[in-house]
């Protein structure tokens, strides 16, 4: 760092007092705006989480039995008459499962689009959600008592547990497959890591094919293998947000560690390199937290792909581009997002709303097309 610290005291010096007091109003309102946009997205997300609790498929609550129902859950009331208090619940249960899955994806997003320097990588895309739905599959069947490691079974009071870290250990190997197929001479290649993400996709759908395919017989497995694959936020326990909680903190504790060093990746490792970056353990650290955050996400969500590819870009539109206001707002946009998907389906749909899943596959179909499209005249330079 001391190489760049000299660059920006030469430069300072060169500067007239005018440029240099205009340098500073310039980068006071940089760093006011990622705060206030912070501010923001904290007051929507409130008023979604209180409006989740409100509106569900069981009926909707009046405000008043809505905030008697958040005293009673707080300790600070009665609970509701009958089984509305169990249904309050259920929904906040729901939205806290949203709130770290989302945040978890976006997060996930941020790292993996700040290491492999491009804005398509995605942990759905590059298949690391695909692995770590594997992990958690395999996980399943074998305390379900199939495969080789049926002896897992034995340990199903443990489940959450097992699932997220078979989940983690599925998505650090794509993640390890992807990484190293698609870097050739130290550069990655871009469509190298599209295709092989692409490929790493197909052969986990296969894999996962075959995993249903066994478990057609016993209903409830198959039912949970199929609930993964789809995405669900339904009937989650308060063990598995907790699980999910620890997990996001893991991921998160490493913010401070990588995101400026992953400002400098943007120019090039080469450029990190003479500016004192350690980039080899930048690279790890970021792909770790990546995938632990991926994979944690999947093992109590299953797969809900897009939010770490949209969450980052709309940030980046709000707050900016650096990683240092980037990552620590997808801690709040991606719940922000995905919560707010869920909420405004539910909303219109009624009984037949969709799984959350689904909902972001055509959400965030259309708008990686988009992306796609936007990036053409880039792709040829890759």
């Amino acid at each position: 760092m001391t190489a760049k610290r000299a660059a920006r005291v030469q430069h300072v010096s060169t500067d007239s007092p005018s440029d240099v007091a205009n340098l500073s109003k310039s980068a006071l309102k940089r760093g006011r705006r990622p705060r206030r946009v912070a501010v923001i997205l904290f007051l929507l997300l409130c008023v979604l989480l209180v409006l989740s609790l409100r509106v569900g498929s069981s009926g909707n609550f009046q405000w008043s039995d809505v905030w008697r129902g958040i005293l009673a859950m707080c300790g600070l009331g009665d609970p509701l008459p009958g089984a509305q208090q169990t249904f309050i619940e259920l929904r906040a249960l729901r939205a806290l499962i949203a709130v770290g899955v989302g945040a978890c994806l976006a997060l996930s997003g941020g790292l993996l689009q700040g290491v492999f320097r491009n804005s398509l990588a995605s942990p759905s895309i590059i298949g690391v959600s695909a692995g770590a739905a594997l992990g958690a599959s395999t996980a399943m069947m074998s305390m379900g008592g199939y495969g080789p490691f049926s002896p897992l079974r034995n340990v199903a009071a443990y489940a959450p547990v097992v699932v997220t870290g078979c989940a983690f250990l599925g998505g650090l190997i794509a993640t390890s497959v992807v990484t190293r197929l698609a870097t050739a001479g130290g550069r990655i290649s871009v469509p190298t890591l599209l295709l092989v993400g692409i490929a790493v996709n197909a052969v986990a759908a296969g894999l996962l094919a075959a995993i249903q395919s066994f478990a057609l017989r016993d209903y409830e497995l198959s039912r949970a293998i199929v609930a993964w694959s789809f995405g669900t936020l339904e009937d989650r326990s308060a063990q598995q947000v907790v699980l999910l909680g620890i997990g996001l903190l893991v991921a998160a504790a490493t913010i401070p560690f990588v995101a400026l060093e992953l400002d400098l990746f943007a120019a090039g490792e080469d450029d990190a390199k003479a500016l004192g970056v350690h980039t080899g353990r930048v690279k790890l650290l970021a792909l770790c937290a990546a995938t632990l955050a991926a994979a944690v996400a999947v093992s109590v969500a299953g797969q809900i792909a897009f939010v770490g590819i949209v969450a980052p870009h709309l940030l980046r539109l709000l707050g900016g581009r650096s990683h240092r206001s980037l990552l620590p707002l997808c801690l709040l946009g991606g719940p922000v997002f995905l919560v707010g998907a869920d909420f405004l389906q539910r909303w219109l749909l009624g009984d037949a709303f969709l799984q959350p899943g689904v909902v972001m596959s055509l959400i965030g179909g259309p708008f990686f097309l988009y992306l796609l499209v936007r990036n053409k005249g880039a792709m040829a330079t890759w």
